[in-house]
């Protein structure tokens, strides 16, 4: 999926299925604790989340539907490269009834638009070369006013396997099928990812193993 001259129409379903595969393992249930204990701490206001690199929008829909279930306020925005993502998100939001603010970002090339008390990603490490991921979470660092938030793939043999055999029950998109083991196959270690974000200066990043072969590295800003 990340072939900027990919057809929309294959990317659309790359995109489903991948939704799919996130509804399957949970990254929206990762995220939740924690942004329902901050949304708790900061008062009688939304909390403001960024979901760098949102693919279809699945992750904030499910944190959406979740605050809506427990009367949390939150105000959500999510920013991808693709046109193809942004149009899907937005529409699935639209559909949904959901409030969320979806727009076009090349997150390599420029800076992170500020203003959110957490800024997360999830699922999108793994494409990233090492420079590209340190600098990535340097730029997640400056832009969150408290916290950063990043789940992804854990590199292992069994994890390439699990992934495999999910990728294929519940996809039926080619590149779905290709880009699931090799994304594993790409990621970082939990101890690498705390080597990276060492390398970010967020030197006191706590990064957890958590089941659906994933890893959850947070960093709370201080002062």
């Amino acid at each position: 999926m990340d072939d900027p001259a990919l057809d929309p129409v294959e990317h659309r379903r790359a995109l489903a299925g991948l939704a799919r595969i996130n509804r399957w393992s949970g990254s929206d249930h990762l995220l939740w604790p924690i942004i329902r204990q901050e949304a708790a701490s900061i008062g009688d206001r939304p909390l403001r989340v960024l979901d760098v690199a949102t693919g279809s929008g699945d992750v904030l829909m499910g944190l959406a539907r979740r605050a809506a279930r427990a009367g949390i306020r939150l105000q959500l925005a999510g920013c991808d490269i693709s046109p193809t993502a942004v149009a899907a998100a937005t529409a699935a939001a639209e559909a949904a009834g959901a409030n969320i603010h979806f727009f076009q970002h090349n997150v390599l090339s420029q800076p992170l638009p500020a203003g959110y008390d957490v800024v997360v990603t999830s699922l999108f490490l793994h494409h990233l070369s090492q420079p590209e991921a340190v600098y990535l979470l340097r730029e997640m660092g400056r832009a969150s006013d408290r916290l950063v938030i990043v789940n992804d793939l854990h590199r292992s043999r069994i994890n390439i396997a699990l992934v495999w055999l999910a990728c294929h029950v519940l996809s039926r998109s080619r590149i779905v099928w290709h880009d699931g083991p090799a994304s594993v196959r790409a990621a970082f270690t939990p101890g690498e990812a705390r080597e990276l974000a060492t390398s970010a200066a967020l030197s006191d990043a706590r990064v957890v193993p958590k089941l659906g072969c994933r890893w959850l590295l947070t960093w709370r800003k201080q002062g």
